[in-house]
């Protein structure tokens, strides 16, 4: 509360006035950060992958604003937004004719993905941005570390994936594609994917 007064330019206790407490603080953050995920009114697309796929694009993109809140704001609270954020995911799904354990499933199946890849993200990218330096994205540090430890003879798959050329290179490249810009998309449509084929099998399709 020192900080957030600090920032205002305002005095602690002058806080108290509109906040009980530190938890009255977070829970207002959390529910103005549920905000970012809404997708505006009238504009939740109206095929299950589609609304899925908006909801799971501005879920990514809110925690990629705000890496910080991961950590910060970890807890059960729920507002308005968190409540809207819930009411959208369970229209967007609608439509697929499954009782409600197995919507909540396919809608904690996205909301796994999307949370997951935010985690690894941030800390993929700030591995890249410890690592510095020039060459392969900041990546030469680790990259002569891989291709030390291949010598060695103890990591045969890693081996095989890199073939017998320039190790550095091979994996620079490796992991710039693995890791490129488009995996986000990648991964949620094929997760969509699985989850449309077991509806078809569902139905009998």
């Amino acid at each position: 509360m020192r900080r957030v007064a600090r920032e205002l330019g305002a005095g602690t206790m002058s806080l108290y006035h509109y906040l009980r407490t530190k938890d009255d603080l977070l829970a207002l953050m959390d529910d103005a950060l549920m905000g970012e995920l809404l997708v505006p009114d009238g504009e939740l697309p109206a095929g299950w992958r589609e609304a899925l796929t908006a909801i799971a694009r501005r879920t990514r993109d809110a925690w990629a604003r705000h890496p910080w809140a991961h950590d910060a704001m970890g807890g059960s609270r729920l507002g308005p937004n968190g409540m809207k954020h819930i009411e959208q995911s369970l229209a967007a799904v609608a439509s697929i004719g499954l009782d409600p354990v197995d919507r909540l499933r396919v809608i904690g199946m996205v909301d796994d993905y999307v949370i997951g890849f935010c985690v690894r993200d941030v800390a993929v990218r700030a591995t890249v941005d410890e690592s510095a330096g020039p060459g392969a994205g900041g990546l030469d540090p680790l990259l002569d570390y891989v291709a030390e430890r291949l010598e060695t003879g103890e990591y045969p798959e890693t081996k095989g994936l890199v073939g017998d050329g320039d190790v550095r290179a091979t994996w620079g490249r490796l992991a710039s594609q693995a890791f490129g810009a488009d995996r986000f998309e990648q991964g949620l449509a094929r997760l969509l994917d699985g989850i449309e084929l077991d509806l078809e099998r569902r139905r009998g399709g």
